[in-house]
């Protein structure tokens, strides 16, 4: 190694060359201490003309590294150093150049993986929002800025900034703690989304995702599905009740021609009736989805409208009810609160847990929900449980939900479903002020 031999060379050179000036000053017969003195100065000033020459070069090679590291810290991997030494500042060198290769390929690919993924959540039609630990929007994808922004960036402002110019109804599902659907009126167009957030740590911070999905086309397709569906249950209740009844007027009319077995006519013709009420009440079921009448509004307390319902469908609530009067339909909104406690007390929970709540909201109108701790709706029920006709019961019509929101819609609500944390499921009817 070169440093090893520059110290090999002044470890010989030094001390020869000591030895020569103290030789010279005793015999200028020079005194003991100007003998020394001569011997350590010339060792000086040899050992820096032999050690100059490689200084310089090394500071050179330690400032070139300087400048290396500080384009490190500033996340320039470009530069390289050219340095022919067979040293320790060569080895040094040599690898200060492979941290920066390595640096580089790294950087390199970890661009490109944040391009695929700039390019994937830019082409998904899912509204994507990502907040930081201050609230502040970090990401923003396409369909986001579209939705909420009105084409703009969304980088940089709060997301209570965000939510502010969106629908209430977005700003209200967002920031709920599970995720539920809403139906807002766009472009005079009415749109279904679906709306969740997820939490999660980056870099020991809290971090905020915010997912929007419209699903206005899927559910189209999966109302003409149960419109299909409907066709077939109506058919097959028409038959079940048609079939025993023509079976049963042939009976009546072989029991006519033989006296002795006319008093069968009665229970021929109570089975009869019996159908044919069933076959009525059946289709009075679906022919009252379709023939909604218009709110007929008058003022209500609400503890008289919930007394009604309670004798009907038991129920519990908390006891603090709005003293304001509801401007309401009392049969249509008896109807809806009718639907949603028998579907809590059907949800499979304990029948206590169902309860009845009605707050006021804070533009002067009401929050009525309905919950229990039943099993819930996953993600495909929750999706489709406000498309008429469909149904996860074995014996369900699939029209008390959406019965119910089209009575909330009639009002100028709106109805929402959630999940609830630890079990169970929350029906929402938000009701405007007067």
């Amino acid at each position: 190694m070169k440093a090893a031999g520059t110290l090999l060379l002044l470890a010989l050179v030094g001390p020869i060359a000591a030895a020569g000036a103290a030789t010279t000053a005793a015999a200028l017969d020079l005194g003991p201490l100007a003998v020394a003195g001569a011997a350590l100065a010339t060792a000086l000033v040899v050992t820096f003309a032999v050690m100059l020459p490689a200084l310089r070069g090394a500071r050179r090679v330690l400032g070139a590294l300087e400048d290396g590291v500080r384009g490190f810290r500033d996340g320039d991997y470009s530069l390289r150093l050219a340095v022919d030494r067979e040293d320790e500042l060569g080895a040094l060198v040599d690898v200060y150049n492979q941290i920066g290769e390595t640096l580089r390929d790294e950087r390199r690919d970890i661009f490109q993986r944040e391009l695929l993924l700039d390019t994937l959540l830019h082409g998904v039609p899912v509204a994507t929002l990502l907040t930081g630990p201050t609230g502040r929007v970090l990401f923003s994808n396409r369909a986001a800025r579209q939705l909420l922004g009105h084409g703009r960036r969304l980088e940089g402002h709060k997301i209570a900034e965000v939510l502010a110019a969106a629908p209430p109804e977005l700003a209200d599902v967002v920031t709920a703690e599970s995720d539920a659907l809403f139906t807002v009126r766009i472009d005079g167009d009415e749109e279904t989304f679906k709306a969740g957030r997820r939490t999660f740590q980056l870099g020991g911070q809290e971090h905020t995702l915010y997912l929007v999905e419209r699903l206005t086309p899927e559910l189209r397709r999966h109302e003409v599905a149960a419109w299909k569906n409907a066709v077939r249950i109506v058919n097959h209740e028409l038959n079940n009740s048609l079939a025993p009844i023509r079976s049963l007027v042939n009976s009546a009319r072989t029991v006519l021609d033989k006296p002795e077995h006319r008093h069968r006519l009665e229970e021929i013709f109570a089975t009869v009736a019996e159908r044919v009420s069933h076959l009525a009440a059946f289709l009075d079921g679906y022919a009252a989805f379709a023939r909604l009448p218009s709110p007929k509004k008058r003022d209500v307390l609400w503890p008289d409208l919930l007394d009604r319902v309670r004798q009907i469908c038991p129920f519990a609530d908390d006891g603090r009810l709005p003293t304001a009067p509801a401007h309401i339909d009392p049969s249509l909104m008896e109807q809806v609160l009718i639907n949603l406690v028998k579907n809590a007390r059907e949800s499979g929970g304990p029948t206590d847990e169902v309860k009845v709540s009605v707050k006021d909201a804070a533009d002067g109108g009401f929050v009525l929900t309905v919950v229990d701790r039943g099993r819930g709706m996953d993600e495909e029920v929750l999706r489709r449980a406000l498309v008429p006709f469909y149904t996860s019961k074995p014996q369900g019509t699939g029209l008390g939900l959406p019965l119910s929101s089209e009575i909330v819609e009639a009002h100028g609500g709106r109805l929402s479903l959630e999940n609830r944390a630890g079990g169970g499921l929350a029906v929402t009817c938000r009701l405007p002020p007067r």
